[in-house]
């Protein structure tokens, strides 16, 4: 079947349009025997002047109904023909408008002496009323012919009395017409049709018979008006001639015979597709938390929806069945009952006996309770009162004013006045619940005013490791009057880290990338609005710069133009129809070149990577081009202390990922330490420059795959580079402690993060014995192979220990206990720096935004008592180890990879 393709109105967002274009017809003389009659008619200014002044209303009905105001034209003096060629934009959108709209079109006459339906001075000059949908239900599009009814103004009723298209004549016995449209209006009619369709480019264009046939179509309009006019006479003297022989009219004759024939063109909007009309489907009303079955974290104000059972019809008074309306409150308004009860006891009147109030032991272990809640777990009505209700006893709590905040009725004046004045006097929170009310389901500006106060406190070292989330928060600033360009100087979130990125250049580095790649960003869901505001908080904070460290603004100047030649090298390389070996020979001409100011880099410049190195130019010769479809860039720099500093130059990546998966892991290897817990990991440092390229620092290091294959086990390559025959293995005591802790390290944090695609490719060993994963381009529990372990603990890892009965091997696992139940201990932090970055643009986040702190918070099981967590973690050892799916996996990847070389 051959595919159609069309729009439903519903979701056409564009205002109604209507063109008035000319009025044409023959308007006939009053007889002199009217006018003696009725000499007022002498005035009106149709009988004076054919083309006198006439203005046209719009007005758009249904069922009967006016659905607004009537529109008119403007002004327009007439010399030889009534074309008035004006848009007219009606206030109600195709979306909006019903299926019986239709316009009711009046063109009005001036008189001076008022008349029979006159408004004011102007009297029905004729009506016409047209539908916007057609019989089909589509949206009529293109040029329109409508009917004039002399003397009477347009009516929008369903029956219309001056429908736009005469409706056909019915005669008794179906007998012929004799008095029917003649051959040269049939033939009009005809060529109309094609004319519409030429308009709307169905028919090809060609100027030299457009204009023979236009020039024709002019002669034809004269004819059939001649024609139509005398048919209108016949007509006329057939109805007279019957009338006084009293013979029987056919129905067709009862209507008013219109011997002047005027025709009124209107056009409406062209659309690339049809538009067809479509109702309003209404969403269900959600369930609510007294319904069964309802999870109990459910929102109380919601009704559940109604049950609907067809069983014995109810009848209405008059006899018949009554009928059952959708009402689109279910499920949306609360309880009145409800409502007035949380209005007495959180009434002014009752804060001054709350003060004093203090729990009993039975509420004391509810409210622990309570506390004990991780950021995504809601309140229920009662635990909000509950909170409320000892609101005074709970400031000592720091735990407890997040939960405080999300039981306070913020759109209740008076409730939320209460609230602000008792913020103050709340004991200091942590930062993970000042990050939370930075999250999207707080926007009081008092509230996040509090939280920035908090984060006050925090040194810059510690701020960084939550740059990324707070610069993410700045989405979530409220703004006055809507005006996003004035929101980043009424934001105490902005201007707090545009003052502290000021006075400290590390952190404004990474301020300034961050700013940038988010104004760059114009991918799915990405609204204008916040590349914006993101783009005015980037200009106040070089203003600000300018004013307090005029040299810190130039450097970033100067990181920019070297990121512009590295994508620009990037780009001519990839782009090369090369092999392997011209590309890094055009790449190394490139670092040489003097217009790209990359041999000498004077004076030292810091990398926008990690801004503590400072380089003074690079190694042309040592540099490289990976084997791979995007063709990254190694480019080794030269430091101001004369060492070696690798990176990785992408393009046609978006690394903010990898980049958020480094930032947790940086986060989570400073909680481990502060807990005197080191595993060696090696969070090499990763930057996105725009939402498409990126750096990444170079860790010398290989494979498992590559140490597989030259060495044959890891144990080996260990010896290689680090023996020691005083050991058991062979291999440095120090060597085999950092690659166990690491091997631990990895373990847990990969599984905690959910990376997927683990393959031998990716799981990289130094010489010294550190071992780190790369690539993270699938996390949050996402892979692309079936039946993926949820932890990747390969054979060949556990062989490095010297297997699973080496004393080494259980010094691993307690090694990942420890690890896992001391994240564990900080997993409000790390969910809700995940829940600042729901409205990132992050692929596997943007899979399912609203899933994705719950797939992290399943990982860490936080229902489970530490020694339950130790037993899961350790079965989820076991699991990994024995995984037969892992094996056949890597595998096959090292299969794939083997044949496409």
């Amino acid at each position: 079947m051959e595919a159609f393709t069309f729009t439903v109105s519903t979701q056409v967002d564009f205002p109604i349009h209507v063109k008035i274009g000319s009025l044409e017809g023959k308007q006939k003389q009053a007889p002199f025997s009217l006018l003696l009659k009725h000499p007022e008619l002498r005035h009106i200014g149709s009988a004076q002047n054919p083309v006198s002044d006439l203005f046209v209303t719009i007005q758009l009905w249904s069922d009967s109904k006016a659905l607004g105001v009537p529109l008119q034209t403007s002004y327009k003096a007439f010399k030889s023909a009534r074309a008035w060629n004006e848009w007219l934009q009606l206030p109600i959108s195709i979306k909006d408008a019903p299926l019986k709209s239709q316009l009711a079109i009046t063109v009005w006459d001036i008189s001076p002496f008022g008349g029979e339906g006159a408004l004011g001075h102007y009297v029905p000059f004729g009506g016409t009323t047209i539908p916007l949908f057609d019989g089909e239900g589509k949206l009529k599009m293109g040029r329109q012919k409508c009917k004039i009814y002399r003397h009477r103004a347009a009516d929008g009723f369903s029956a219309t009395t001056t429908p736009s298209t005469a409706p056909p004549k019915r005669r008794k016995n179906n007998a012929p017409d004799p008095l029917g449209p003649s051959e040269e209006e049939m033939e009009l009619e005809r060529i109309e049709v094609l004319i519409k369709k030429h308009e709307m480019g169905e028919i090809p264009r060609i100027d030299w018979m457009d204009q023979l046939v236009f020039r024709q179509l002019e002669r034809l309009k004269l004819n059939a008006e001649e024609a139509a006019r005398k048919r209108a006479l016949r007509l006329k003297a057939t109805k007279q001639k019957r009338s006084e022989h009293g013979g029987d009219e056919d129905d067709s004759d009862d209507d008013e015979v219109d011997d002047e024939n005027f025709i009124l063109y209107v056009e409406f909007p062209r659309f690339d597709h049809p538009i067809v009309w479509s109702d309003h489907e209404y969403p269900a009303p959600p369930m609510s938390s007294y319904s069964q079955g309802a999870p109990a974290n459910a929102n109380p104000a919601l009704k559940p929806v109604p049950e609907v059972r067809f069983g014995p019809g109810i009848e209405g008074a008059d006899g018949g069945g009554v009928i059952r309306i959708y009402d689109p409150e279910v499920g949306q308004t609360g309880n009145p009952c409800e409502d007035k009860h949380r209005r007495l006891i959180r009434s002014h009147r009752t804060g001054i006996m709350d003060r004093d109030l203090k729990p009993n032991p039975k509420i004391r272990d509810e409210l622990n309770v309570i506390l004990s809640y991780e950021p995504t777990q809601d309140l229920t009505a009662e635990e909000k009162d509950l909170i409320w209700r000892f609101r005074y006893y709970l400031t000592r709590e720091k735990r407890a004013l997040t939960k405080f905040v999300k039981s306070v009725n913020w759109r209740d004046v008076g409730e939320a006045h209460q609230a602000v004045e008792i913020l103050p006097k709340w004991t200091e929170i942590d930062v993970d619940d000042a990050l939370e009310l930075l999250g999207p389901t707080f926007d009081n500006p008092a509230v996040r005013s509090y939280a920035v106060e908090r984060l006050r406190k925090a040194d810059d070292e510690e701020l960084l490791l939550y740059l990324l989330q707070l610069v993410q928060a700045l989405k979530y600033e409220e703004h006055s009057h809507g005006d996003v360009d004035d929101a980043a100087h009424d934001s105490s979130l902005a201007n707090f880290l545009i003052a502290r990125a000021a006075n400290n250049f590390k952190l404004g580095n990474y301020l300034h990338w961050y700013l940038m790649v988010e104004c760059d960003d114009a991918g799915p869901g990405t609204l204008s609005a916040q590349r914006r505001l993101f783009a005015r908080v980037e200009y106040y904070f070089m203003a600000e710069l300018e004013k307090v460290h005029p040299e810190h603004r130039k450097t970033l100047l100067r990181q920019g133009e070297l990121v512009t030649i590295l994508t620009k090298i990037a780009k001519d390389v990839r782009f090369s129809r090369e092999n392997r070996v011209l590309k890094i020979e055009r790449l190394k001409q490139c670092l040489k070149d003097p217009k790209n100011d990359m041999l000498h880099i004077d004076p030292p410049l810091p990398l926008p990577l990690d801004p503590e190195i400072q380089v003074t130019g690079c190694y042309p010769d040592e540099a490289n081009v990976f084997k791979s479809s995007l063709s990254p860039l190694q480019v080794m720099f030269k430091t101001s202390d004369g060492r070696k500093f690798p990176i990785l130059f992408k393009i046609g990546d978006d690394l903010r990922q990898d980049q958020l998966v480094i930032q947790i892991i940086i986060l989570m290897d400073r909680l481990l330490q502060k807990e005197n817990l080191d595993l060696k990991l090696t969070p090499y440092r990763i930057l996105a420059t725009n939402s498409t390229a990126g750096a990444v620092q170079f860790i010398p290091s290989a494979s498992l795959s590559a140490i597989s294959a030259k060495y044959k086990s890891v144990l080996a390559y260990l010896k290689a580079n680090n023996p020691d025959d005083s050991e058991p293995l062979g291999v440095r005591k120090e060597t085999m402690d950092t690659y166990i802790k690491s091997c631990a390290g990895y373990c847990v944090i990969t599984y905690l993060l959910g990376v997927g695609d683990r393959h031998l490719e990716n799981l990289l060993l130094a010489p010294d014995g550190h071992f780190f994963h790369a690539d993270f381009g699938f996390i949050l529990g996402r892979d692309p192979k079936p039946f993926a372990p949820m932890m990747k603990l390969c054979k060949e890892m556990v062989e490095g220990m010297g297997g699973t009965t080496s004393p080494l091997y259980l010094q691993f696992k307690q090694y990942c206990f420890t690890a896992y139940t001391t994240l564990r201990k900080s997993a409000n932090l790390i969910l809700n720096l995940f829940s600042l970055m729901v409205d990132a643009n992050i692929p596997d986040i943007r899979v399912e935004p609203d899933k994705a702190v719950l797939k992290v918070k399943e990982r860490f099981h936080l229902e489970m008592s530490e020694e339950e967590a130790i037993r899961h973690f350790e079965q989820l050892i076991s699991d990994s180890v024995n995984a037969i799916f892992g094996v056949v996996i890597d595998r096959l990847h090292e299969f794939v990879q083997g044949w496409r070389a």
